[in-house]
C-alpha cells in the first residue's frame, strides 16, 4: 500500500465502494510489452513546474499533489526487475537488458532512462540495445562479454520473430527459454484484444471478476458468423450487423499497436471500406468489432495556449487512462489525451496526473481550474508555455513522431479513486490467470492466428504468474467528463 502527502477527509461525494469510484470501461490490455511507463514521470515534473508558474502569484483553492508514488511508475517497474534478478542470482550483480528495435533506440526516452536508471542501482548494471547485439559466450546469454540476468523486451513476439530472420537472435531465443524475458512470451496468447469475446461471452461469467467484466465492452472477432449481440440478442450475420450498427461500433486490429488500424463509428465514416479492410487478411479473426464507450465519459474540457489569435481558449479533448501493474499490485498510471484513438503513436499527448486533497469534487477543482486559467493574460500562459517546451526539450520529451504533447492543465483524481483501481488491477491480474489456463487447456474459445513459429517461441517461456508488468488502457472519467 502507497501513502501520500495528500489526505481527503471522507465526505457525501466518497461514501459510495471504491469500485464505483470511477466510470467508464477498458478499451484493450497490453500483456505483451507494455510502453508509457517512463512518460509519466516527466510529465510530472514538467506539469507541476507549469502549475507553479501559472499560479505564482495567487491561489485558487485547490491543493493538489503532483508526486504521489502512483504518479511515477518507473519506480515499481524497476522495483519489479530488481526482484526477478534477485530470485534468479541472489545477491550477485548481473546485467538487466533493455531490448528494442535498433531503429527506436534513439528516439524512444523511456527505453533510455530505464537503462540508466537500472544502471545506477548498486549491483546492477543496465544497458539499452538492439537484440542482436546479445551474444552467447560458455553457455551463457551475454552482453558485450558480460551475462545477461533479466531481460526487458520492447516488442512482442511476433516482431521477435521476424526479426529472429532477419538477423538469428539464438541467444534472445535462449533468454527466452531460460525464463529470463520479462514480460514472459507466454502472455501473447491472452495479449490479443479478441480475449475480451470470452470475457462478455455470458457462458464465462462465472469465470471472471465482476468488476473486470463490467469494465469490459462486448467485443467479438470480426469474421461472417452468427453470434450474440451487446444485448443478449441474436446475430445472424455479425459483418452486416455492423455496417447496420456503425455508429456504436469500434472495428481494431486484434494485435494492433499505437493505434494503427483504429477505426471509430460516427467518427470514421466509410464503413464498406472498413470492412473491406477488415477482411482482407487471409485468416479470420485478424480484427474485432467491439462496442463504442459513450465520448463523453473520456472528453474533458481544457485550457488552451492559441498563439495565432493570442488567447486561451477552452478545447474539448479525449483522455484515456493506462494502470500498470504487476503481481505485487500497481505500479503506477499514465495519462493520455488528443483525438480519437489518444495514442501518442497516433498524435496523442500525455497529461499530468494530480491528486486532489481539497475539500471538493473532481469536477468542481477541474473547472475551477480552467476558470482561473482561461481568465490569465495570455502572456503570462505564454511564460508557462514557453517553460513546457523548454523542459520537454531537455527532458528529449519525444516519441516516433517527434516531440510529444503536454497538455497544459493537470487531470485530477483522488486517492479513494486510487484504492478503487488497486482492485481493479487485482482481479485483471488474477482473471489474465484464468485466461490463461483457458488457453493451455483449449478452452479458451477463440480464434488465434499463431503461426506455428511464433507458438513455439510462446510456448517455450509460460508466464503462470511470473513477474509482468500489464497495462490497461481505461476510458474512464474521474468526475470531469462533459455532460
Amino acid at each position: 500500500m502507497v501513502t501520500s502527502s495528500c489526505f481527503r477527509s471522507v465526505d457525501r461525494l466518497e461514501r459510495k465502494t471504491h469500485l464505483d469510484q470511477f466510470a467508464g470501461y477498458h478499451s484493450e490490455w497490453n500483456l505483451g510489452s507494455p510502453g508509457g511507463w517512463g512518460y509519466q514521470q516527466i510529465a510530472q515534473k514538467i506539469g507541476k513546474a507549469v502549475w507553479k508558474r501559472l499560479f505564482r502569484n495567487h491561489s485558487i483553492g485547490v491543493d493538489l499533489d503532483f508526486d504521489h508514488p502512483l504518479l511515477n511508475p518507473m519506480n515499481g517497474f524497476v522495483d519489479m526487475l530488481k526482484e526477478a534478478h534477485r530470485s534468479r542470482e541472489g545477491a550477485n550483480p548481473g546485467l538487466i537488458a533493455v531490448i528494442a528495435e535498433e531503429e527506436t533506440l534513439e528516439d524512444v526516452v523511456e527505453n533510455r532512462n530505464l537503462a540508466a536508471h537500472l544502471d545506477a542501482i548498486d549491483g546492477l548494471s543496465g544497458a539499452l540495445m538492439a537484440p542482436h547485439e546479445l551474444e552467447q559466450k560458455n553457455g551463457r546469454v551475454c552482453w558485450q562479454g558480460q551475462p545477461v540476468s533479466v531481460v526487458f523486451m520492447d516488442f512482442n513476439t511476433n516482431v521477435l520473430l521476424d526479426l529472429h530472420r532477419k538477423y538469428n537472435l539464438d541467444p534472445l531465443l535462449q533468454a527466452v527459454r531460460e525464463g529470463r524475458v520479462i514480460n514472459p512470451r507466454g502472455t501473447e496468447p491472452i495479449n490479443a484484444k479478441s480475449v475480451f469475446e470470452a470475457i462478455t461471452d455470458p457462458r464465462n461469467r462465472g469465470h471472471f471478476h465482476k468488476e473486470t467484466i463490467r469494465r469490459t465492452p462486448w467485443t467479438r472477432q470480426f469474421y461472417p458468423r452468427q453470434t450474440q449481440g451487446p444485448s443478449g440478442e441474436h446475430i445472424s450475420d455479425l459483418i452486416e450487423w455492423t455496417r447496420l450498427n456503425w455508429d456504436n461500433l469500434v472495428l481494431k486490429p486484434e494485435r494492433g499497436y499505437s493505434g494503427k488500424g483504429v477505426s471509430v463509428g460516427g467518427i470514421h465514416h466509410d464503413i464498406d471500406e472498413i470492412i473491406s479492410l477488415a477482411l482482407t487478411h487471409d485468416d479470420y479473426g485478424n480484427y474485432i468489432v467491439q462496442q463504442k464507450v459513450p465520448l463523453n465519459l473520456w472528453t474533458e474540457n481544457m485550457p488552451e495556449l492559441d498563439l495565432e489569435n493570442h488567447s486561451v481558449r477552452e478545447v474539448q479533448y479525449q483522455t484515456d487512462f493506462r494502470s500498470f501493474f504487476g503481481q505485487e499490485g500497481v505500479f503506477g498510471f499514465l495519462g493520455r489525451y488528443g483525438g480519437v484513438p489518444t495514442n501518442v503513436g497516433s498524435g496523442g499527448g500525455v497529461q499530468p496526473f494530480a491528486v486532489l486533497c481539497s475539500e471538493m469534487s473532481v469536477g468542481q477543482a477541474t473547472k475551477r481550474i480552467n476558470e482561473a486559467i482561461l481568465n490569465m493574460d495570455p502572456g503570462h500562459v505564454s511564460e508557462a508555455a514557453e517553460l513546457q517546451k523548454r523542459m520537454a526539450m531537455d527532458h528529449h520529451f519525444t516519441y516516433l513522431l517527434g516531440p510529444t504533447k503536454i497538455a497544459l492543465r493537470p487531470r485530477l483524481i483522488t486517492t479513494s479513486q486510487m484504492k478503487a483501481l488497486e482492485t481493479y488491477c487485482a482481479g485483471i491480474w488474477s482473471d489474465c490467470l484464468t485466461l490463461e489456463k483457458m488457453w493451455l487447456s483449449g478452452k479458451l474459445d477463440i480464434v488465434t492466428n499463431i503461426e506455428p513459429e511464433e507458438l513455439e517461441i510462446i510456448r517455450s517461456q509460460p508466464w503462470r504468474g511470473a513477474p509482468a508488468i500489464f497495462a490497461s488502457d481505461g476510458l474512464f472519467s474521474f468526475g470531469a467528463h462533459l455532460e
